[in-house]
């Protein structure tokens, strides 16, 4: 019987980081001025990780007999962990924010630590760290089929772009997915879209690929298709031709003719005319489109509990984990709901789907109280956002009275922990202003007074703030500054009672 002091070795070994005696290497990491030198020793580093013992082979000592490295693209607190990992065989991830998590899972892929990549990977779809991921839906999915071996993220994010495929054809960073990706996702037998609408993101793809090519299609050359077509040769064979309707064939296949073989587009047609008869072209399979009365089974990610991807808040800026916050807020509870929300979202207003003018919230909204507006702000990735338990009104221009409003800020990669800030100036709660474009919670006596602001075109205009004077109504500023901002998308949802 062979008996193993692990601990032991572990803490010994540790401790030489710590103290590192004789040691022959030097690896800065960071970038200047927020950088770090680590003293470390080239035959523990070399047996534990497959990069640095191929790195170390190819640098030199120096006149000191010391390795020197530089690792400028990982960051101190990332490789920290990394390094303690190594000499160790330990790992904390108790104070690290998933951002961080996922920078380690990153660079530990680099590093080539299998055995870390794939616990870091089941640590963050995990239901506890799920949520971070879909909050980050595009550059997670993005990052994941660069690196091409993060297996059980993609299929974490498969199952969701499965039962929500908006999740990313409708993300702005659907244009720049890589071309695996894409065929990934189109060749999912559950994908909950539409075979028409399948075909018009491909072609979207496709385009942005290409953009030299005219924008008007009764201007295309046949150079013009044909550059289309090699562009997609990978992904048309992915599209199921034959669950497309006639009328559908007609006004999106058509057009583009000349990306189809001869043989295939004649199959289509005859499929069409007469279900009946053989044809030589593959007939891929209908995908299986649930019904909304269906029961969504939760596929589980083997050897990791089950995960649940079906979101009950039809949104794509917050999750239900922000749904169960707003819902405490509203009945002003000490502790946060963790299940069963009480209320359900309504989507009545997306900006991408209905148009960023906060005139368009008027028009959709006109008479509908107990109302949440969320906006993803440009460039930081701040969600911000208010309540209001009033009515909407298009036509009258005026102050209202509230109690119960609040504005918001949601814990977010850049914000440690969620914000509410409730009314206090209760005459001016809400400025309801249809005809300027301008919808205010908060006292708008002072310059940038408002306690949330959103004016005009939320996406192409900068009018929209959040104020940080000493008196503007609420409790508290949910911003730490009072610059314009735009939107990336915005959403007002419904809250209703279940």
């Amino acid at each position: 019987m062979t008996t193993k002091f692990y601990d032991r070795l572990s803490n010994d070994f540790t401790q030489l980081l710590e103290n590192p005696i004789d040691y022959n290497v030097t690896i800065e990491v960071g970038e200047t001025p927020v950088n770090q030198t680590f003293e470390v020793h080239s035959y523990i580093l070399q047996s534990r990780c497959p990069y640095f013992k191929k790195k170390f082979n190819e640098t030199p000592f120096n006149e000191k007999n010391i390795k020197v490295l530089k690792m400028n693209n990982i960051s101190v607190k990332v490789f920290d962990v990394i390094i303690k990992y190594i000499y160790g065989g330990t790992l904390s991830l108790e104070n690290l924010e998933n951002s961080i998590i996922f920078d380690l899972l990153t660079s530990s892929h680099e590093l080539e630590l299998d055995e870390l990549v794939e616990h870091l990977q089941t640590h963050l779809v995990t239901s506890n760290n799920a949520s971070w991921l879909k909050l980050n839906f595009a550059h997670v999915y993005q990052t994941c089929y660069q690196v091409k071996n993060f297996d059980t993220i993609q299929k974490f994010c498969n199952n969701i772009i499965a039962k929500h495929p908006n999740t990313i054809f409708e993300s702005e960073k659907f244009i720049s997915l890589p071309e695996d990706a894409l065929i990934s996702i189109i060749k999912l037998d559950d994908l909950q879209e539409d075979e028409d609408k399948i075909w018009d993101h491909i072609i979207q793809w496709g385009r942005s690929k290409n953009p030299t090519l005219p924008a008007n299609l009764d201007e295309w050359t046949s150079d013009n298709f044909i550059t289309l077509k090699t562009t997609l040769k990978n992904c048309l064979p992915h599209v199921r031709y034959f669950n497309i309707s006639r009328e559908q064939v007609l006004e999106k296949l058509y057009p583009y003719l000349q990306l189809f073989e001869p043989k295939l587009w004649l199959d289509i047609n005859t499929k069409l005319l007469t279900p009946e008869k053989q044809i030589s072209s593959i007939i891929l399979p209908p995908r299986k489109i649930l019904s909304a009365t269906s029961t969504i089974p939760i596929p589980s990610i083997p050897s990791i509990p089950s995960i649940p991807l079906i979101p009950s808040i039809p949104s794509n800026v917050i999750t239900d984990e922000h749904a169960l916050e707003l819902s405490s807020w509203i009945d002003r509870r000490e502790t946060t709901y963790t299940e069963n929300n009480p209320y359900e979202f309504n989507l009545l207003v997306r900006g991408s789907r209905d148009g960023f003018d906060v005139k368009t919230i008027y028009n959709i909204c006109d008479k509908v109280s107990n109302t949440v507006i969320v906006a993803k702000v440009k460039g930081t990735g701040e969600i911000i956002g208010g309540y209001n338990p009033l009515e909407i009104d298009k036509i009258e221009k005026k102050w209202c009275f509230s109690q119960d409003s609040f504005t918001f800020s949601f814990k977010t990669e850049n914000l440690k922990n969620s914000i509410i800030s409730r009314v206090t100036s209760f005459d001016y709660a809400i400025y309801n202003g249809p005809n300027n474009s301008w919808l205010q919670f908060g006292d708008a006596r002072l310059q940038f007074g408002n306690a949330l602001n959103l004016g005009g075109n939320l996406k192409t205009e900068k009018k929209s703030y959040c104020g940080i004077a000493t008196y503007f109504g609420y409790e508290k500023s949910i911003r730490s500054n009072s610059n314009c901002f735009s939107v990336e998308e915005f959403e007002v949802l419904k809250v209703l009672p279940k």
